[in-house]
């Protein structure tokens, strides 16, 4: 199955996801800018490449995606969570989280895929009020959170740290309940993680994930910051 080479010229135009190969790589080069994020998540698309690679795109099928609605909160954690160990914010630090992450060792990677010009295109994104981090602070220090794009009634999950026991998590379920009241319908794992399974995201087919993206995309986006009355 061939590869697309994307254009300089029409930072929206993407191949339909179904031309992705077996590994989910749709199609390769373009730039971030933010117009053509936004019409890759849009789409169902997402960068994915390592420092001396081009940009590289994916469209994954299966699809690991959670609902709301149908999260699950393990005993312990919820435990974790209503001792209040850590304090939820939003959108306080974009850059220091979506630092911490490309710093986070993961088994079986060499390196990371949070590459410089990654971290700037989704900086930017945040300045636009499209990407937010969600963060577990002890005290005044910061010890886990993730980040993501916003797009309509979806969030667009990309990557997390914890420096101290169950922080991420602290962050991720926090935010889920958030989303919840907010009227999200979906948020976007984008591969299978035992992680997230178990708090409830499932593997969809592409085309499920499509149709569902596209419903969540019907409603508003809700720009940031989130910080205002954003602490939990």
């Amino acid at each position: 199955m061939p590869i697309y080479l994307l254009s300089d010229d029409e930072p929206e135009l993407f191949p339909p996801p179904s031309k992705a190969d077996k590994s989910g790589l749709l199609a390769v080069g373009g730039d971030l800018r933010p117009e053509r994020l936004v019409a890759a998540y849009s789409q169902g698309i997402f960068p994915w490449y390592s420092e001396g690679q081009p940009i590289l795109w994916h469209s994954p099928d299966p699809r690991f995606v959670l609902e709301p609605e149908k999260v699950h909160v393990g005993r312990s954690l919820r435990k974790v969570m209503n001792r209040g160990t850590y304090t939820v914010r939003y959108d306080t630090v974009f850059a220091k989280v979506i630092d911490a992450c490309s710093r986070v060792h993961r088994p079986g990677q060499d390196g990371t895929w949070i590459t410089d010009a990654m971290k700037q295109a989704y900086i930017r994104l945040h300045e636009l009020g499209l990407a937010h981090s969600v963060e577990a602070w002890d005290g005044e220090v910061l010890v886990g959170g993730l980040y993501g794009v916003s797009l309509g009634a979806a969030y667009f999950g990309e990557s997390m740290f914890a420096l101290a026991p169950d922080a991420s998590k602290v962050a991720f379920a926090t935010a889920v309940e958030r989303f919840k009241g907010w009227g999200f319908q979906l948020i976007d794992c984008q591969v299978e993680t035992e992680h997230l399974e178990r708090f409830g995201a499932e593997s969809w087919p592409r085309k499920r994930f499509l149709a569902a993206l596209g419903q969540a995309l019907k409603e508003p986006t809700r720009r940031g910051p989130w910080t205002e009355g954003a602490e939990t």
